[in-house]
């Protein structure tokens, strides 16, 4: 065995330590310009500010479906656009993961609408190949778990479905994020927010068996939700005719309420970085989110 010295990269991640401050920083810059390089995007294109913009409108009746266009979408790099795009979504891009997630809808029948919004967020790669994850030492604070939890309600145009999205920080940093569609329809805000919860809930007790493996001793982990009626509905244990639907297999976050492992707080939604997990949000919502969760540049 060799002593190779402290790690500067791993799996297409580099790694920036700074003793002094206290900060570690993951970046996947030189990844991201070779994805860039691989479709033919250079100096000439021109940048964007958000990964999405509002204006996709992603479904899978987009376009007439013509011999032309599918002999021309054969020809298109499709799956191995989004399948680049979703490593550094999984790694340290967590800003692009409700957009891949989009995308990736269409792998198996991919139509010239998506793949323009497959070179949007490529575009937008390219005017931000420095993001990075931050991570800060603070002896003065504890550094705990912290959750955030969001979702949006039947954004999908298929069949109607909701977003879930959420993100775990440690040490001022996301460890955690996931944004997906809910496994069934829900027929309202409340309900597709409380489905939410409990994907957070899920995610919340796992991170929190695994840092007490790794010697971190927390209570209880905050998990915080700007929707107040799912909270109330998680902490009033009330049937009436708009609840008495919902699937028994989300009630089990009133148990763990109960015990005290997770405890499930509100949050304004200005002040819920999972608004970008769920939705296309503006460039300076999308800008304010990133500074709640500590992502930077440099």
């Amino acid at each position: 065995m060799k002593d190779l010295g402290e790690a500067k990269k791993i799996i297409g991640m580099e790694i920036q330590r700074d003793k002094i401050k206290g900060t570690v920083c993951l970046t996947q810059t030189q990844y991201l310009k070779k994805i860039l390089e691989r479709f033919g995007i250079d100096g000439k294109t021109k940048p964007v500010s958000t990964p999405l913009a509002p204006h996709f409108k992603l479904s899978a009746s987009m376009s007439p479906r013509t011999a032309e266009e599918r002999k021309h979408m054969a020809q298109i790099p499709y799956a191995n656009a989004v399948g680049a795009l979703m490593y550094a979504m999984v790694c340290t891009r967590l800003d692009i993961s409700h957009d891949v997630s989009m995308v990736s809808r269409y792998m198996h029948d991919p139509r010239k609408g998506h793949w323009q919004a497959v070179k949007w967020i490529l575009r937008y790669i390219h005017g931000t190949t420095d993001i990075g994850l931050k991570f800060e030492r603070d002896d003065r604070l504890e550094q705990n778990l912290v959750g955030y939890m969001d979702s949006d309600y039947t954004g999908d145009l298929d069949k109607r479905r909701s977003t879930t999205g959420y993100v775990f920080t440690l040490a001022k940093g996301p460890v955690s994020w996931r944004s997906t569609l809910q496994s069934i329809v829900a027929l309202s805000t409340t309900e597709a927010e409380y489905m939410a919860v409990t994907k957070a809930f899920k995610e919340a007790i796992w991170l929190h068996g695994l840092i007490e493996d790794l010697g971190i001793i927390q209570e209880h982990v905050d998990v915080y939700c700007d929707s107040q009626s799912a909270i109330y509905l998680v902490k009033n244990q009330v049937h009436h005719s708009r609840t008495k639907h919902i699937d028994v297999q989300f009630h089990f976050v009133r148990e763990i309420m109960d015990e005290g492992e997770i405890l499930l707080q509100k949050i304004g939604t200005a002040d819920n970085p999972t608004d970008m997990l769920t939705k296309c949000v503006s460039r300076i919502k999308f800008q304010h989110c990133w500074d709640l969760i500590n992502i930077f540049r440099y």
